[in-house]
């Protein structure tokens, strides 16, 4: 949900907040600002800049997390606890919020976690957020397709073992070995130099069995991830386009009962003595 949709529709300074808040500057410039800061924390990487600039960017850093901060302040006084029943403003939150917490001792490791407010751009940009929202709404269709494929990767791992186990134990020596040679092979990384043509060697005829795995697997598999994936996105598009389309007819209604009532009250006017 975006800031727009949290906006106040009457005149209280919630919804003055609120408005100023969604102003196209203002998120604008908190887009350049996280771009800005991911600039900065790949800079603080170099050792060298870090000698010459390391006070400068340092300074750089902490006024940037201010403003995200201050951003984060007026929201929750705009909006209140409703602030955290959006997931995005959550996720804000919880980035933001590391930065706070002392990266100090078994907790150093929190200070590698700040490039994460670069994910912030997604919240901001509206594309980027329908695609990570279709990606969300496909995962139950994507459980489907990673069962499917848990299935022909148990299934061809106990063919090969049996196949293959007794000339290359170190490839196909258990269930476990088996799985992760066709996990190799599948993503086609040297599979057909390292692995399939000493396999053939011995057994001139497996050829049939890895090309049908590659097929199966790799092509197949990952069409059918795709595929989800996109009509998760086209679903969630044409959905936007309906509520737009709902959106659009609900003002021209109201915009019509507005007119009719304005030529009623002139009507009673002009009848009145």
């Amino acid at each position: 949900m975006t800031s727009k949709e949290f906006t106040l529709t009457d005149n209280s300074w919630r919804g003055r907040v609120e408005a100023f808040m969604a102003h196209p500057f203002i998120q604008n410039g908190l887009v350049v600002l996280i771009i800005l800061n991911a600039l900065i924390l790949g800079l603080e990487t170099s050792l060298e800049l870090m000698a010459t600039w390391g006070e400068l960017l340092h300074w750089m850093d902490h006024a940037i997390l201010w403003v995200f901060i201050a951003e984060i302040v007026i929201l929750i006084a705009a909006r209140g606890l409703g602030y955290f029943k959006d997931p995005w403003c959550v996720f804000d939150f919880i980035v933001v919020g590391i930065a706070l917490i002392p990266a100090s001792g078994s907790l150093s490791v929190l200070r590698a976690l700040r490039v994460l407010r670069v994910l912030r751009l997604i919240n901001k940009v509206e594309s980027m957020r329908k695609v990570v929202g279709g990606l969300l709404s496909s995962l139950p269709g994507l459980g489907s397709v990673f069962g499917l494929i848990l299935i022909i990767f148990y299934v061809a791992s106990v063919i090969a073992t049996n196949l293959f186990r007794a000339e290359f134990p170190d490839w196909f020596g258990d269930l476990g070995s088996s799985a992760y040679t066709l996990f190799q092979v599948m993503t086609l990384e040297g599979w057909s130099q390292d692995i399939a043509r000493p396999v053939i060697e011995v057994f001139p005829y497996a050829w049939v069995f890895f090309i049908m795995f590659i097929l199966i697997a790799t092509f197949i598999i990952f069409n059918l991830f795709i595929a989800v994936i996109v009509d998760s996105i086209t679903a969630d598009k044409e959905k936007d386009e309906m509520d737009k389309h709902q959106a659009n007819s609900i003002e021209n209604e109201v915009k019509a009962v507005r007119e009719e009532l304005a030529a009623l009250r002139k009507l009673l006017e002009q009848r009145q003595p």
